[in-house]
């Protein structure tokens, strides 16, 4: 029996039904979730559109604080923190930044909501193809993005930003129009140099507003935006240029403009606004600008702070120090106004080589400078200029004072005493009314350093600040009340002021006839003692300083309502061979103030100009020496010789229109009878030529007529 041959049945294939459940199932499920995302951004969005503020709070609202310091003309001295031109409306930008700005940015800003696909996808593949390199991704950012980051956000680099950045700027295409977000950006963004904004970077770069760009100009100013420090033209002029190039291409490939105006453009000729100079100006703003913690609460708000500088005064201290002061010697120079004003203030040489203000930080020796302080002491105690005193050997607690000219001249009065910078005299004086006294008088009139009441003090042993000393002087000339400086004179903020400085001129340091009398003295020591060289033409008050082995040069004065001071010296304190009070400090004095005194009236001082009595006799200074303020101490005030050179004599450096310096006569006292016998009173003289010159010079004439080793007195 024959068995039939059966075949196994085959099963029905259930897999490609259930695979195609599997993708129905991903599909609903990814299209479900895609509508919840789309659902969810649409709320995100509108969520964050009802947040932005309006057009115009965006307007007024610039990110950070500007400060621009301004001097009393209203000029702009220097712009610290980010600066913001005026505003531009998107109908007066002009139409090649416009082009410019999308060509380089965004050339499809017209199109996109806010979010540009292409620029996504082209993203996205760059970041697969650079997977592990740690290389950062950009790009991809439109217009509306940017504007969205630099009002909203920060510049951090995170997922979370980027996602936060797209919604804003998904929910700023929802609330404003193409032209506001191309008004906000162009007003807003940074272009590098502390410049945000197209008008802020055209007076930046250029000098002009942004109203008036060029082609050229504003391919320059677009090509900053990928990278403000590196196409910076004040950074690097020929790199600004090429890529002012690139966006020319750009424009022309997006036809913004047409081969022969990409042409006709011309980067190179563009002439850029000259580049601010780290000037002596920088002293002034770096003293005045901290104060603003003290006067104002205001940190946000932009300000205008408005200053006592004069533009004109700054330069002229500027050249007179660098002109005066000798090679590798630094100068600083204060001048006040007689309501403490800073017109000018000068704190090196070079602020760009040094930014250390000597004018405000450094402290020094002032030498006979001090003596202010040392005669107004005596002057407040009852004497005045005719006074007479005793210029004698003097010995106060072992310490012994000797006068420049190692000479002594019996009784003079005050006034000639002052003059010629007697040190005897100033020794006696101390004594008489008291160290501490005038330390007192010192700390009275605004001197704020440490003050020692040894009786060396008198020939300015103690350490002073130039801006001090100079208030110290201003207020003598102001008759006696107290000067404060002051550099600001109110503050702005979105044109509200809300500081105004008040003078007060209310507190009285001693009484007015002191002033006068101290004013009477310091006008005879420019007219015929040690500050000749100060004299300008007009009445001038003041005073030279010079300190042991010619480590300090001061002059200290006023005239016609400017009160100056002057300091030369080396900031390592080592000696400068020549260098006086008398000599290149009151230079610059006179240089500066003849021209910042040039404007105003010619001021006479409450006194009357009266000549020492050394000057009554004609030629009798003559025999005796100038008149010098060089003090040879020691720390300590105790007197210390002068370097002397291999044959005796002294090592100085004369002035180049003076004869070399003489062998020293032994000292004595020029008493009465020594004049007498100098000009051959009772005695037959012999026939002298009459001397060519009044100006006293020290130590060069043979001893007078009659001099004998008999009447030498004892050097002590």
């Amino acid at each position: 029996m024959a068995r039939s041959s059966q075949r196994p049945q085959k099963r029905p294939a259930a897999a490609p039904s259930r695979w195609r459940r599997i993708l129905r199932w991903t599909l609903g499920i990814g299209f479900g979730l895609a509508v919840m995302a789309a659902i969810a951004l649409v709320v995100a969005v509108y969520n964050a559109r009802s947040s932005i503020p309006s057009f115009s709070q965006l307007k007024s609202s610039p990110n950070g604080q500007m400060i621009r310091v301004r001097a009393a003309d209203g000029s702009i001295l220097v712009s610290l923190g980010p600066s913001y031109g005026e505003w531009i409306p998107y109908s007066q930008i002009p139409a090649p930044m416009r082009e410019a700005m999308v060509a380089v940015e965004d050339r499809r800003f017209r199109s996109h909501w806010g979010v540009d696909p292409v620029a996504l996808a082209r993203i996205t593949k760059f970041a697969i193809e650079t997977r592990g390199t740690g290389r950062r991704l950009q790009g991809a950012s439109t217009i509306t993005q940017q504007v969205a980051r630099t009002i909203f956000l920060s510049n951090s680099y995170t997922v979370g930003r980027k996602f936060r950045e797209i919604i804003l700027a998904l929910a700023l295409e929802r609330k404003f129009t193409k032209n506001q977000i191309l008004e906000l950006y162009l007003n807003k963004v940074y272009f590098g140099g502390g410049a945000y904004g197209i008008d802020a970077a055209s007076r930046r770069f250029f000098n002009h507003p942004g109203t008036d760009l060029s082609l050229s100009e504003a391919a320059v100013i677009a090509g900053l935006v990928k990278a403000p420090s590196r196409y910076s033209p004040t950074a690097d002029a020929e790199a600004a240029v090429g890529r002012a190039g690139v966006v020319l291409k750009l424009m022309q490939e997006t036809g913004a403009i047409t081969a022969s105006e990409a042409m006709d453009a011309d980067p190179k000729a563009i002439k850029l606004a000259p580049e601010p100079q780290q000037n002596s100006v920088r002293y002034f703003t770096d003293w005045a600008l901290p104060q603003l913690e003290t006067l104002i609460d205001e940190t946000e708000a932009p300000l205008d702070v408005w200053t006592t500088l004069d533009p004109s005064m700054q330069q002229s201290a500027d050249t007179a120090i660098r002109a005066n002061a000798p090679a590798g010697v630094q100068g600083a120079l204060v001048a006040l106004d007689r309501d403490g004003a800073v017109r000018a203030m000068v704190g090196g040489k070079d602020y760009v080589s040094s930014i250390y203000n000597r004018a405000t930080q450094a402290t020094r020796q002032p030498g006979s400078a001090w003596k202010l302080f040392v005669y107004l002491s005596a002057l407040e105690a009852g004497m005045n200029p005719d006074s007479q005193v005793n210029d004698a050997p003097i010995t106060i607690d072992g310490w012994t004072p000797r006068n420049a000219s190692r000479r002594y001249s019996g009784q003079v009065s005050l006034r000639t005493a002052f003059a010629y910078s007697l040190n005897t005299v100033s020794a006696r004086l101390g004594q008489e009314v008291g160290f501490a006294t005038v330390a007192d008088m010192a700390r009275r009139f605004g001197i704020t350093t440490p003050i020692n009441t040894k009786p060396a003090m008198v020939l300015g042993t103690s350490d002073v600040r130039l801006i001090d000393l100079t208030r110290a002087y201003a207020s003598v000339a102001s008759g006696g009340t107290a000067v404060v400086p002051y550099g600001i004179t109110r503050v702005t903020a979105n044109g509200s002021v809300i500081y105004q400085h008040q003078v007060d001129s209310s507190r009285v340091l001693v009484a007015p006839y002191v002033a006068q009398q101290m004013t009477d003295l310091l006008q005879t020591a420019v007219n015929t003692g040690t500050g000749r060289a100060a004299q300008i033409g007009r009445p001038v008050a003041g005073k030279t300083g010079t300190t042991s082995s010619y480590k300090d040069g001061w002059f200290m004065g006023f005239s016609s309502g400017i009160t100056t001071g002057v300091w030369m010296g080396r900031d390592d304190a080592k000696a400068v061979g020549g260098l006086q009070g008398g000599t290149a400090p009151a230079r610059a004095f006179a240089a500066f103030m003849r021209q910042a005194v040039a404007n105003r009236p010619v001021e006479e001082f409450n006194t009357k100009v009266t000549l020492p009595e050394w000057q009554e006799e004609p030629d009798a200074e003559s025999y005796y020496g100038a008149p010098d303020d060089r003090v040879y101490v020691d720390p300590d005030g105790n007197p210390i010789e002068q370097p002397r050179t291999g044959d005796g004599n002294p090592q100085t450096e004369p002035d180049d229109d003076e004869t070399p310096v003489q062998p020293r006569v032994p000292d004595e006292q020029l008493d009465q009878d020594w004049i007498d016998r100098a000009l051959g009173r009772g005695q037959q003289r012999p026939e002298q030529p009459v001397p060519a010159q009044r100006r006293p010079v020290p130590d060069r004439r043979p001893p007078p007529p009659g001099y004998s080793e008999e009447d030498a007195r004892p050097n002590q």
